[in-house]
């Protein structure tokens, strides 16, 4: 396939190498600095086998594309309508697009956005830009795709460049367990700039995860969507499953760029506010990366 890779960062360049590793034709979409270090040296990945220069085409705009046969769509939440507008003129009307993003809309706000079919798709990968055109892999590396006439033989495709794939019954369901996870820990790690694995050594900190995944729960099933029962069990044994992976949030502040926490525990006050939920947990999360990017003057 022709794949381009909407949002080149750490989840999107490490399924753009596994599916060129594969075989396939992709194009990554990113920043100057790492498009500059792959057509120099090729995508560095880095894994617990050890490291690889993978060669791949690399663009600064979606200008640059062939029409594409599968989009991955990675760019942050904020970005969503301006970056598919962007893509908009070089998508074939049977081009696949899965949505990669953290949060539970985006599928919906970008297919309204360029009047083409999106899929949704909950990331289950530890991953970092450990620099300019460097990805580190921490672990796993799955995606659920929500249902599709395309869903079936694109999870078939992806499984084949060992990206297990699998057709989710609810997407709703699991689009919401991981803002729930998202919600529970992003906003945690970032505050301490810490990794998982040692967060519950602070008192308090496992009180403040199971004081999220409470209202999380109670937004999502206000508003009609199931959540499993086992949510806190699954949250609380995050940090030890991951414990060198810090949070997407985490590495957005360190590099001084804007946040997702609008679109996760945000996004969770917001919907809480709608259903008459609250949420006071949550929103001290989001206040406190808010705060950070204020004192240093991210977004602005």
């Amino acid at each position: 396939m022709k794949v381009a890779v909407m949002g080149a960062g750490a989840v999107g360049c490490y399924f753009g190498a596994r599916l060129v590793q594969a075989g396939h034709d992709v194009t990554l979409i990113g920043r100057p600095g790492h498009v500059a270090a792959i057509d120099a040296h090729g995508l560095r990945l880095e894994t617990r086998d050890g490291e690889t220069f993978i060669p791949l085409k690399a663009a600064t705009d979606p200008s640059a594309l062939d029409p594409p046969d599968l989009v991955l769509f990675c760019v942050k939440s904020a970005d969503t309508e301006t970056a598919g507008r962007a893509l908009a003129p070089k998508l074939r009307p049977d081009t696949a697009i899965l949505s990669l993003q953290n949060g539970v809309d985006n599928a919906q706000r970008l297919s309204a956005a360029i009047g083409h079919p999106v899929i949704a798709a909950v990331v289950y990968v530890g991953t970092e830009m450990a620099g300019p055109g460097h990805v580190r892999h921490h672990g796993r590396g799955e995606l659920l795709i929500g249902a599709s006439p395309r869903s079936g033989v694109l999870a078939a495709t992806l499984t084949e460049a060992k990206i297990p794939t699998t057709v989710a019954a609810d997407i709703d369901q699991a689009l919401w367990s991981k803002l729930m996870m998202n919600s529970a820990f992003n906003a945690l790690s970032a505050v301490a700039d810490m990794a998982y694995g040692r967060m519950f050594e602070v008192a308090g900190a496992r009180d403040v995860v199971t004081s999220v995944i409470a209202e999380c729960a109670a937004v999502a099933r206000a508003g009609g969507v199931s959540i499993p029962d086992d949510m806190l069990e699954k949250a609380l044994a995050l940090p030890a499953s991951m414990p060198n992976q810090k949070s997407s949030t985490a590495q957005d502040l360190a590099r001084g760029k804007p946040s997702e926490i609008d679109f996760l525990n945000g996004y969770v006050v917001r919907r809480g506010a709608a259903l008459g939920i609250p949420t006071p947990t949550n929103l001290t999360l989001q206040v406190a990366v808010k705060l950070i990017e204020a004192s240093r003057g991210i977004g602005r």
